[in-house]
């Protein structure tokens, strides 16, 4: 059986963490890891997080539950700490707010990866799907702008970050020799899923679109609040992978495509 690690990053979350903690909760797949990386919040965070995983266990649900609170050097740094301690088949990173659409997602996406193949080394790489954003109520604002592409590469993202962070499950022996760089403050996911697909790319790995709204995103975020500076480290990420020549087409045409709505 697939096995997921869900890595939720926390700070001073205490609002906004139970509906994602909820939402995992309420899955009726049981082949489910939950790492729980705070950075030492200072609110009710923690507590929250140990109120959910002693209901987890009373529900005997099959969830494994880790909770982890301690100074870090930002969300990347966290998420890095989590890449380290999950040992499941696929990752997710499932941050405070964000959750999933309903109670059977894990066990679609489950079923949809294995039917595939049942040699777990010849599992897809990735996992994607498709995305709602919500506002921090968790109602339903509209479907996320960019799309997942019906076949997706390393190379698709040069036209943007077509599928969520949060929708990118990738599976774990790739992932874990493949830390975030702390560099980027903003945007290193997107250098991240990046190199997972090279990786991927490498082994001559699939990638499997999955067809279906695998999470609720929350719009304000940290790329939200700091929408200017997490563009201008996405353009550097981008010229990293595809040259500063393609970056700089792409990014005209960004501009023009806005005329021809």
């Amino acid at each position: 059986m697939i096995t997921f690690s869900i890595v939720t990053i926390t700070y001073n979350a205490e609002a906004v963490m139970g509906k994602t903690l909820d939402s995992v909760l309420a899955q009726t797949y049981p082949h489910v890891e939950h790492i729980i990386i705070d950075g030492a919040s200072t609110d009710q965070t923690v507590q929250v997080a140990q109120d959910y995983m002693h209901r987890s266990y009373a529900a005997s649900n099959g969830h494994e539950i880790r909770i982890v609170s301690e100074p870090d050097n930002g969300l990347y740094d966290a998420m890095n700490k989590g890449l380290r301690q999950v040992s499941g088949d696929y990752v997710l990173f499932l941050n405070a707010g964000d959750f999933f659409p309903n109670a059977d997602v894990l066990k679609v996406i489950a079923n949809n990866a294995a039917l595939l193949n049942d040699d777990k080394s010849a599992l897809p790489a990735v996992l994607y799907g498709n995305t709602d954003i919500v506002d921090n109520e968790g109602r339903f604002l509209s479907h996320r702008r960019l799309q997942p592409p019906e076949n997706l590469s390393w190379r698709s993202f040069k036209n943007g970050m077509l599928v969520c962070h949060q929708a990118f499950y990738a599976r774990v022996d790739i992932a874990k020799g493949i830390f975030y760089n702390c560099r980027y403050r903003y945007s290193a996911d997107v250098d991240w899923c990046i190199r997972v697909m090279k990786e991927a790319e490498k082994r001559n790995l699939s990638l499997l679109n999955l067809r279906m709204i695998v999470v609720n995103y929350t719009k304000e975020g940290q790329t939200t609040i700091h929408h200017r500076d997490s563009l201008k480290e996405r353009f550097d990420v981008m010229c990293g992978h595809y040259g500063k020549l393609t970056t700089v087409s792409m990014h005209i045409w960004f501009v023009l495509r806005q005329f021809f709505k």
